[in-house]
């Protein structure tokens, strides 16, 4: 994508992802509320729930003073919608709320990379302390033959967000998008310190 800082930008990336683009940018219009955008990406997951292709999409859009998270996702009918339906969500989240923006890429020919080289997957991870995980495993004291009980080690993080994008699944032009959002989101979080 070009353009990653305008709202026609905006728009025409969620023309390109195909995926009912006036309800996800009514969506995204409500929680602008006619603030800027400074920087955003798109994110189309086409998915398989048992015997049928469903889609969502997520779109992260960062104004100069919030980064707003949406998700739209469609549902078969069912017992209370006689036609198929979608629901979005959005959730404004001010900068200064922000605590984490964690990248994780993954490269191949590690000994061989340069400045430059690009990701095979990127995986952004934002935290603004709504939800947490705990990961809990067995202690122990390190001695092989020891068969004491030593309760529990865990870790608490933050993970209100997770989003991967991968070059094999979504194009090396993807990863480069999510890479400069990461550098945004990064960068702005810094200024409302």
């Amino acid at each position: 994508m070009a353009d990653t800082g305008t709202r026609e930008g905006l728009r025409l990336a969620i023309q390109e992802a195909g995926y009912y683009p006036d309800l996800v940018a009514d969506m995204l219009e409500t929680s602008l509320a006619g603030e800027a955008v400074n920087s955003y990406v798109v994110h189309h997951e086409p998915h398989f729930d048992r015997d049928e292709l469903r889609r969502h999409v997520s779109v992260l859009v960062l104004t100069p003073t919030r980064l707003i998270v949406g998700h739209t996702d469609e549902y078969p009918s069912d017992d209370t919608h006689d036609v198929p339906y979608a629901t979005t969500s959005t959730e404004a989240v001010p900068l200064d709320r922000v605590t984490s923006v964690v990248v994780s890429r993954t490269v191949t020919s590690p000994a061989a990379y340069r400045t430059g080289t690009p990701a095979l997957d990127v995986v952004l991870t934002v935290g603004w302390g709504a939800m947490s995980r705990i990961d809990l495993e067995p202690a122990t004291c390190g001695d092989p033959d020891c068969e004491a009980d030593h309760g529990y080690t865990g870790a608490l993080t933050s993970d209100d967000f997770t989003l991967r994008v991968s070059e094999a699944g979504d194009g090396s032009g993807r990863v480069r998008d999510l890479l400069t959002f990461a550098r945004a989101l990064s960068a702005a979080t810094i200024s409302v310190r």
